[in-house]
């Protein structure tokens, strides 16, 4: 596959002065990289599909800062960090990702609580609907920093995360799980590393909240039949198709992340996790070598999943056409699901052995 240049199209961006300019060099670039997609999924694409995403987003809220400050409301009052969750959180997205963000402000003593929420909610606004026009749909679950619980001062986010830590029901630990790919995209990311820092350090030191976590990380089950078959979808304009993302990508994403928390592991990637895992000797090589693969093979079909643009958002069903389902697909995609299964199994294993042992 010939090399894909991304230095033309990262400064375009940048130079970028107004949101439709960058809705035009974002409907290039998503021809472009559907071309490199149709002929072959590499790590290398797809970080490079995650820079751009960064370079767009990075510079919608530069942009946005800009707007406010001709509207005559200055600079930001106080530091901040724009920060992404799933996908984007990972490093993980996809040529139609949509919004998962929030934002994170200092505290201050010299500016008034309500001064503060009136400049970042009006910049966040401006900066949603930057990222509507270059077309990424918001977030369905509403984890978006147009809603006040994600965007919030430091001492706000910090009481809201000790809260969740400190009542683990079933909707304050998938909270804790989303804040644990959270990842700074502009501003100061001392903000984020912090927040994070201390969900960390209050679940190392409580590691009974790790059984709450684990219920949760288990609710998406790996789509593989007793019998070894691909479990696909029934009914409808996806019937035979297969939800790669709900029945393989999330499944391991969810399993590798909570043995990140296990181990105290701030990283966010999932591949960088795994890594990690096996560099902190968390995990045997074999298994995460094993996970590495099944990883590769789950992101690499979620990408190629056909997506649409509909109201002028790209977006996906996150589902392979039964087309798409050739026999090689399939082997490939069955033995992803194999290790799916036992990584999930593994992790159950592993937060028992972690709670019996202290």
């Amino acid at each position: 596959m010939t090399h894909l240049s991304l230095e033309p199209i990262l400064a375009r961006i940048h130079q970028a002065e107004a949101f439709d300019e960058m809705r035009c060099v974002r409907d290039q670039v998503q021809e472009m990289f559907r071309e490199h997609l149709l002929l072959s999924y590499t790590a290398e694409l797809g970080d490079q599909i995650n820079l751009v995403h960064d370079t767009f987003i990075g510079r919608t809220a530069e942009l946005a800062e800009s707007m406010l400050e001709a509207e005559g409301l200055g600079k930001p009052p106080v530091e901040y960090a724009f920060f992404l969750l799933g996908s984007g959180g990972r490093s993980e997205q996809t040529l139609w990702s949509d919004q998962d963000n929030g934002l994170i402000y200092a505290d201050s003593e010299t500016y008034p609580q309500e001064a503060l929420e009136g400049y970042f909610s009006r910049l966040v606004s401006l900066i949603l609907h930057g990222l509507d026009v270059l077309g990424y749909p918001p977030c369905e679950g509403n984890v978006v920093s147009s809603n006040p619980q994600w965007r919030k001062s430091e001492a706000g986010y910090r009481a809201m995360t000790l809260e969740w830590l400190t009542d683990p029901n079933w909707e304050n630990m998938r909270y804790l799980l989303i804040l644990a790919d959270i990842r700074c995209i502009y501003g100061a990311p001392r903000l984020v590393e912090r927040l994070k820092s201390m969900m960390l350090t209050y679940i190392a030191e409580h590691p009974a909240i790790l059984d709450n976590l684990l219920s949760n990380t288990l609710r998406h089950k790996i789509s593989l039949g007793i019998f070894g078959q691909l479990i696909t979808e029934r009914y409808g304009e996806d019937a035979g198709g297969f939800d790669i993302k709900y029945g393989a990508y999330i499944p391991i994403v969810n399993g590798i992340r909570l043995l990140a928390i296990q181990a105290g592991i701030a990283e966010s990637s999932t591949m960088m996790r795994i890594r990690l895992l096996r560099e902190q000797g968390a995990v045997a090589e074999p298994l995460t070598r094993e996970w590495e693969t099944a990883f590769g093979t789950a992101i690499r079909l979620r990408n190629a999943t056909p997506f649409q643009v509909e109201e002028e958002k790209y977006t996906t069903r996150g589902r392979l056409t039964a087309e798409q389902l050739t026999k090689e697909t399939r082997q490939m995609l069955k033995q992803c699901l194999r290790t799916g299964v036992e990584l999930q199994k593994y992790v159950a294993k592993s937060i028992e052995s972690y709670r019996e042992k202290g």
